[in-house]
């Protein structure tokens, strides 16, 4: 059985990593000590608060004041032509600069060393994060080196492609677990470039994907995917991907994966109107989050298609199983929507009422006894009080969402319903 997957890279603009930086800075900010306040005021202190006695003594200090003040041209974002991608990292557009033997550290704030302070020229080499504005060497060095140290192997500079990349949590262990069930390709709207790139970041020792790496070049069809020039039957073949308008042909063999919104420009590319995992100093759970989700759906779905099914092994369709499976997860819940569609739109074909549906839920546009879940954006609606009344869940639409994506029923209490704003 084959297993084709988006390359697990997502591309964000340079100015998430200027906000994660920021969101940073906010906690060290609030947790400084006394002395550490001090440190802080010297950088940022300004010869217009000084007695004319303190402004002489200080005058020979102004120009390495103005230095550590680092006023910096903010870098203009450059978007990537490299294609959006599903669960593995985002990617961070860096400067870098032509080295010199002068200066051997890695990078650099405006003219100064990240490490040594000293002042560079054009040619010095390093990375350059011209981009961060605002913010003093002193911050930027301790926050860098603690996001790298953090990063337990996930964050990787990409000299090739001028990026920084992070890769989705529970990455390394998904593939190798994936590995032993399925034949697995990398599949990606990047170019053939980018995609080699991203293979040999995940799989250096190719034993995963080997050369079975798919870019847009190789496509048949202008921005979109197809199993065609996949080497496997599509009733043997899955999909994980984060696009589902990619795959207009193979639908049935789809697995719908969440989008990792690590940096900031995710969410607002995307429409999302939510702060991202930086931004909440967060990161996906390595044992709850998307990947190790999908894997117990995948090893489901590979023992149900070679020791449940009884057809002949040429006669079985893994899109059937798929389809079994994806019924088990809202199996028994009775769902009635209220304020979640737009007015005179036909309830049963929007996507939320097909989404429950096809993870077994059964729909209705009538209370009764039987319901078990009223689905709302507000909790002033009739139907939304009488599901209280009624004792019964009332869920925001997000909770099928979730379990869409995560492949099984998540807990109520975890997707209340605003109260109405009057209330």
């Amino acid at each position: 059985m084959s297993l084709a997957t988006d390359s697990p890279v997502h591309s964000s603009s340079s100015g998430d990593f200027a906000a994660f930086l920021d969101a940073e800075l906010d906690s060290i900010s609030s947790d400084s000590s006394p002395n550490e306040e001090e440190v802080n005021d010297e950088f940022n202190s300004d010869s217009s608060d000084s007695s004319p006695n303190e402004e002489a003594e200080n005058d020979s200090e102004i120009e390495s004041q103005r230095i550590k003040r680092c006023r910096v041209e903010t870098v203009e974002n450059i978007e990537d032509p490299k294609g959006s991608t599903s669960h593995g990292s985002l990617e961070q557009n860096l400067e870098v600069s032509s080295s010199k033997d002068a200066c051997t550290h890695p990078g650099s704030f405006g003219d100064m060393c990240i490490l040594c302070g000293q002042m560079l020229n054009e040619e010095t080499g390093g990375v350059t994060f011209g981009y961060i504005h605002k913010l003093e060497p002193f911050y930027l060095l301790y926050i860098f080196v603690k996001w790298i140290d953090v990063s337990k192997g996930s964050l990787f500079k990409l000299d090739f492609l001028q990026m920084m990349t992070r890769l989705r949590p529970f990455v390394r262990m998904f593939l190798k677990e994936a590995s032993q069930m399925f034949e697995m390709y990398i599949y990606t709207m990047g170019d053939r470039a980018y995609a080699m790139e991203m293979a040999k970041l995940l799989d250096p020792r190719r034993e995963y994907f080997d050369a079975r790496v798919i870019s847009r070049d190789d496509g048949t069809q202008r921005h979109q995917k197809g199993l065609d020039i996949v080497l496997g039957q599509e009733n043997a073949v899955l999909i994980l991907d984060d696009t589902e308008t990619a795959w207009t042909k193979h639908k049935g063999n789809l697995i719908l994966m969440e989008r990792y919104h690590f940096f900031a420009s995710s969410c607002h590319q995307f429409g999302f109107n939510c702060k991202s995992l930086s931004e909440l100093k967060s990161d996906e759970s390595d044992r709850d989050g998307a990947l190790a989700s999908v894997l117990k759906v995948l090893r489901k779905i590979h023992h149900m298609f070679f020791d449940e099914l009884v057809d002949n092994l040429d006669d079985r369709d893994v899109r059937q199983v798929l389809k079994i499976v994806r019924k088990d997860v809202l199996k028994g819940c009775k769902i009635v929507f209220t304020r979640v569609f737009p007015t005179q739109f036909q309830a049963d074909n929007h996507h939320l009422w097909k989404m429950a549906e096809q993870l077994g839920a059964t729909c209705s546009r009538d209370l009764d006894t039987s319901v078990t879940h009223v689905v709302s954006q507000d909790a002033g609606t009739e139907k939304s009080r009488w599901a209280l009344k009624n004792k019964k869940f009332l869920v925001h639409p997000r909770w099928i969402e979730a379990a869409n994506y995560l492949w099984q029923r998540q807990p109520e209490e975890n997707f209340p319903v605003n109260q109405p704003k009057n209330h």
